[in-house]
């Protein structure tokens, strides 16, 4: 046996080969390696099943109970349930049984059937049917069985089933062509090529009879990093060895174009897959107002085991003095009085804890529940929110964040398809000062209204031609397009001059639209064969260039070349970049006059290129192949090696003109953030694009503005100075001009304050998460947030999806704790989604995967401006009265017991009837306050659009901060006070009748303990419902109807309960109690007068509140008040002085 591997392992793991990574062997084809080649280890791998969903048949009910008791309104009234069934109370284990019940049911099934529709997609996915080799044929099963190391045949625009090795094409040049839209959010096409020495494999046969292993990392999340070698064995033992790189690797979720078919070798499935690695992990999302509920409850909670706190020990003080322990109609057992002192003040602790439990109101949750999930059907029937083009409209995945729509002080967006159609327009070129501005041409398509060539300066002079041909023979060979003759790929694109259909296929979609517009200048790229590019000039003929070399773009150099030999056996080197990569290497050419108009362009928000070239000697041309060479076959530090070659060729060279082209912004995309940035919330953008084309759509979509002072902090700038200085030398920057006054409270558009615009890339975020060498990161990080937060807008580009999650989780844990907001439309951005507070999903071309995993999705960017300025303003303003009125009304409700045990010698003793006690939150006040948190509008939709500074009076938590909820909380008790002491005066005077009732002595009214009970109770409804008619702006039909309904039914009910015997229960208290009780002038007088009085404070807080300090909201309200009794005037004056003139 060879000892290699051991070897191998020993000096990996004992000699400190530091950069050691570990990693997998894939055998392909599940063939073993030839004997004594190398040891053949078997290894276990996960299957190609993707799971989304949280539950499982088995798990469902164990796990959703264990969710649903963390709340802790659940667990307390399941404590409360589990006392009432052990212990005697003064009430049934129904009246907290039922409605635990319903809530826990309602829930359950309402996360079932989410999670069920997850299983659903999974299932759509983890069946679909997929092709791969077995003994030399091609079998079909379903893609949740493919394991690592099985040969995989994907068809043209077929998805890739899990990360494959690209092993042949049936392109002959073993290439091929992927869209990678659903994993970096880019929809252009990027090329892939075969291994070198399996390129040649066509037919199923060949590639059975591939003998080869991988040796590659362990799946990692990074889709733009791979490192693996493939030992490929043929006849010999000696493998040969092939270094694999990214651009090897077929990443599941990309798409196959412009190839007829591929082979590949799984070596990552499943959950390994790269892509699934990029989706975070889904964890439950709660709401800033549930937060505050559940803190409130913790508030009600001490109060409630006070009240019975306090109840138990004045009780046993009161039965401490003779014969009030055990009057005569209550004697004792023996058993009961050998009972354990403290075993009895336990048991009646817990009673009265029972006897109060209804100020925790196990029906709001009932309530919020309903009310979220009715509520969330307004988005999706939101016919403004529809889209025609696409025919889609918003959906909504998860109704449990609605308020949280109110909330949001930061949004994290994505650029492309996001912000952008990705809809690219050549707007014109600059040639030696002279600008030409072809036909308007737009994805293949020449739009109306525009004939000819425009020259808008003179034409150049006879001498300056050759320059201008120059330019427009650059600009078709310096690209990476593929030209395919097919009308049924990506719609046809005819070439007026060729008279032939062709599509043009790039990774860049900026290249196609440089392309596509040089053609309307009489150049059209022809395609490329054996190596040789051809191009049709404005005479028809067509000119063949020899592809000597290509010099591959990167975001550092921000730029590309070509080196081309024409027929004539002249050498050319084109470069087209950033104008700042490519001004410093040359040395001729009008550069002022193309400069000026460079910066002109970009301050209209266009993507600008300069073009420049220089002509090699055959002997300079050696020298700079035998160079690029050398750089390209090193398998150690290759990238710098081949950046160092690249810096070497491209100098001296001479500036031909610059390019113009528009990346269409999506439909009101600009008008959208304006509207975001007045409402108070900050706009970041997030993008795995270049830094310039970034840049340019922020400017064009308004987020940058002509004022804003860019600061960079790039990888870039971090290499000429070191990341402490450059960050320390931003924050004095920001600081300085700010005064130490940080922007939260501002959008940034501040004429007194410099605007600034922060611009920052992977690398460097990678450095300021970086923990340092004493093990803390968290200096940097600080200081970071702190230069953003002195930022109007943030720019992140060249960001992988991990990142955009690192920076949302970034500022979300910062010590503001802001809510924050992203959307996305590829699956690139699931990440940031499903990490934000709350995550929207674009519905575009990108796929389904960020709709899918996002809590609400929009079909449009423009759509957010109506969802959160208006749907998440009425939401949040609803929710907020519906939990500060429950706990206002169940204080109401419960403060009067607390206050009678005072009068009845505290035994427990209910002032109210049991039916009373239940029907109170599920009946007599349930239906109001729901109506309202569906319908109320405190000013109208059209208001809120058009004065997003409104969103600005809620935000924070605005309405369910301490200073509210002490307010609410207080109210209630007055209200109590008022009830029960207002009654209590009425019945103080009494007198015992021949009979043996009680009647009060000056209203001659017969009462009992029942009788003052409900009257109390009497007063309570009508208050509590009164209050929120109060609170009502907005008043239809429906509103009256449950309003008085509910006051009715009250009555209804109670006329029904105390006018009939009923055989079915065993006592008959409240017989004629209620009808007895309105038989009396008195009691309706009192009645009327009580909550005449508990209504007043609140109402003089508001009339006083809303004179002397009114909000933004408030002063709108009295705006339109006004406007309407204004436009209600002159209509009376119209018609009455219409009537006088007839």
């Amino acid at each position: 046996m060879d000892c290699s591997l051991v070897r191998t392992l020993v000096h990996r793991y004992c000699a400190g080969e530091e950069n050691w990574v570990d990693s997998r062997t894939i055998y392909v084809g599940h063939r073993e390696p030839p004997p004594g080649a190398e040891a053949y280890i078997p290894q276990r791998h996960p299957d190609n099943r993707i799971v989304s969903s949280k539950y499982t048949f088995w798990n469902f009910i164990p796990k959703n109970l264990f969710e649903q008791f963390r709340r802790i309104a659940n667990f307390y009234f399941l404590i409360i349930f589990l006392v009432q069934l052990i212990i005697d109370t003064p009430t049934s284990p129904v009246t907290s049984g039922l409605p635990l019940f319903f809530v826990i049911t309602v829930t359950a099934i309402k996360q079932g059937y989410e999670d069920w529709l997850r299983h659903k997609a999974d299932n759509a996915m983890n069946q679909c049917p997929v092709h791969f080799i077995q003994h030399g044929k091609l079998v079909r099963k379903q893609s949740r069985k493919l394991r690592v190391g099985d040969i995989v045949m994907v068809k043209e625009d077929e998805t890739f089933p899990c990360d494959l090795i690209f092993l042949s094409s049936s392109r002959g040049d073993g290439t091929c062509h992927v869209t990678t839209a659903s994993l970096d959010g880019e929809s252009s096409h990027k090329t892939h090529y075969a291994v070198q020495d399996t390129k040649g494999f066509h037919t199923e046969e060949d590639i059975d009879s591939l003998h080869a292993t991988i040796e590659c990392e362990q799946p990692q999340p990074d889709l733009y990093k791979f490192v693996g070698r493939i030992n490929v064995y043929n006849d010999r033992n000696d493998p040969v060895v092939r270094p694999l790189g990214s651009e090897n690797l077929l990443l599941r979720g990309a798409t196959l174009k412009n190839t007829e078919k591929i082979f590949g070798v799984a070596i990552y499935t499943g959950m390994e897959t790269k892509m699934a690695l990029n989706y975070q992990s889904k964890s439950q999302k709660r709401s800033a107002v549930e937060k505050s509920m559940n803190v409130f409850l913790i508030v009600y909670l001490c109060i409630l085991i006070s009240k019975a706190l306090i109840n138990t020990v004045l009780k046993y003080v009161w039965q401490s003095k003779p014969f009030r322990d055990e009057p005569w109609y209550n004697q004792k057992t023996e058993s009961e009085r050998q009972r354990n002192l403290f075993l009895r003040a336990f048991t009646d602790f817990l009673a009265f804890m029972v006897l109060f439990n209804y100020i925790i109101p196990v029906s709001m949750y009932v309530t919020v529940e309903m009310q979220k999930f009715l509520g969330s059907y307004f988005i999706t029937w939101d016919e403004e929110m529809f889209d025609e083009d696409t025919g889609e409209g918003p959906l909504v995945n998860t109704s449990d964040l609605n308020e949280e729509l109110g909330q949001v002080e930061y949004i994290f967006t994505d650029k492309t398809g996001t912000l952008t159609e990705n809809n690219m327009e050549f707007k014109e070129c600059c040639i030696e000062g002279h600008v030409y501005v072809p036909h308007a041409v737009c994805n293949g398509q020449v739009l109306p209204s525009t004939s000819g060539i425009d020259m808008i300066d003179s034409s150049p002079g006879a001498g300056a031609r050759e320059r201008e041909e120059l330019f427009f023979r650059a600009l078709c060979l310096c690209h990476t397009i593929q030209v395919k003759d097919d009308d049924d790929v990506d719609g046809p694109r005819k070439s007026p001059d060729s008279g032939k259909s062709c599509v043009y296929i790039s990774s860049s979609p900026d290249e196609v639209a440089l392309v596509e517009g040089v053609q309307r200048l009489g150049f059209t790229y022809l395609r490329l064969k054996d190596n040789y590019m051809e191009i049709l000039n404005r005479e028809n003929d067509v000119e063949r260039f020899e592809l000597l070399e290509i010099l591959s773009f990167d975001s550092v150099r921000r730029r590309m070349s070509v080196i081309v030999k024409s027929a004539t056996g002249e050498i050319y080197l084109f470069c087209k970049g950033a104008d700042s990569s490519v001004f410093p290497r040359v040395i001729e050419g009008k550069v002022e006059q193309i400069r000026a108009r460079v910066e002109r362009n970009a301050v209209e928000g266009l993507r600008t290129l300069c073009v420049a070239y220089k002509r090699l000697v055959p002997e300079e041309y050696e020298g700079v192949c035998a160079l690029l060479q050398a750089a390209k076959v090193a398998l150690q530090d290759r990238e710098r090696k081949l950046a160092e070659a690249y810096e070497q060729v491209e100098k001296d060279l001479i500036l031909l003109g610059a390019t113009a082209v528009e990346d269409r912004l999506q439909e009101k995309a600009a008008d959208t953030i304006e509207a975001l940035q007045k409402a108070g919330i900050k706009v970041w953008v997030l993008t795995g694009d270049k830094m310039e084309t970034a840049a340019a759509t922020c400017y064009a979509c308004k987020l940058f503005r002509r004022n804003t002072q860019l600061l960079e902090l790039t990888t870039k700038k971090i290499e000429e100075q070191s990341l402490h200085d450059v960050l320390f030398e931003l924050s004095k920057t920001v600081l300085r001009h700010s005064g130490g006054l940080t922007r939260d409270n501002f959008s940034g558009l501040s004429a007194d304050m410099q605007d600034y615009g922060l611009i920052i890339d992977g690398a460097a975020l990678s450095l300021i998460m970086k923990p340092r060498e004493d093990g803390s990161c968290g200096n940097y990080r600080e200081l970071f947030l702190e230069i953003c937060r002195n930022c109007s807008a943030v720019l992140c580009c060249r960001m992988a999806p991990l990142q955009k999650a690192q920076i949302v989780k970034l500022i979300k844990l910062s010590k503001e704790h802001p809510i924050t907001l992203a959307i996305g439309d590829g699956a690139n951005d699931v990440s940031m989604i499903l990490e934000a507070h709350v995550g929207i999903g674009v519905i575009g071309k990108e796929g389904r995967q960020a709709a899918r995993n996002s809590d609400y999705a929009v079909p449009k960017f423009k759509h957010l401006k109506k969802m959160l300025l208006v749907h998440g303003h009425f939401y949040y303003i609803r929710i907020s009265e519906l939990v500060q009125y429950f706990f206002y009304k169940n204080v109401c409700f419960i403060f009067p017991q607390f206050l009678y045990q005072f009068f009845c010698g505290f035994s427990q003793q209910t002032l109210y009837d049991t039916a009373y006690l239940t029907l109170y939150n599920i009946s007599f006040t349930s239906l109001p306050i729901l109506l309202y948190s569906l319908m109320e509008q405190h000013v109208s939709t059209d208001t809120l659009r058009r004065d997003p500074s409104l969103y600005r009076d809620i935000a924070k938590n605005a309405l369910l901060r301490w200073r509210v909820f002490i307010y609410w909380t207080f109210l209630g008790v007055f209200d109590a006070l008022v009830f029960f002491f207002g009654a209590y005066f009425m019945f103080e005077n009494t007198t015992v009748t021949s009979n043996g009732q009680i009647m009060t002595t000056n209203t001659h009214m017969i009462f009992g303990n029942w009788t003052f009970g409900t009257l109390v109770f009497t007063v309570m409804v009508f208050t509590v419902t009164l209050k929120l008619a109060l609170d009502t702006h907005y008043w239809t039909w429906i509103n009256h109807f449950v309003i008085w309904g509910s006051l009715l039914f009250y009555v209804v009910f109670s006329l029904l309960w105390g006018g009939i015997v009923w055989p079915f229960l065993n006592y008959q208290r409240m017989y004629y109690v209620f009808i007895q009780m309105l038989s009396s002038g008195p009691a309706w007088l009192l009645i009327i007068l009580l909550i005449t009085v508990s209504l007043l404070p609140d109402v003089l807080k508001k009339v006083l509140c809303r004179q002397l300090w009114p909000s933004a909201t408030e002063r709108v309200q009295t705006k339109n008040q006004c406007f309407s009794v204004e436009q209600s005037t002159i209509f009376m004056l119209s018609q009455t002085s219409s009537s006088l003139s007839f």
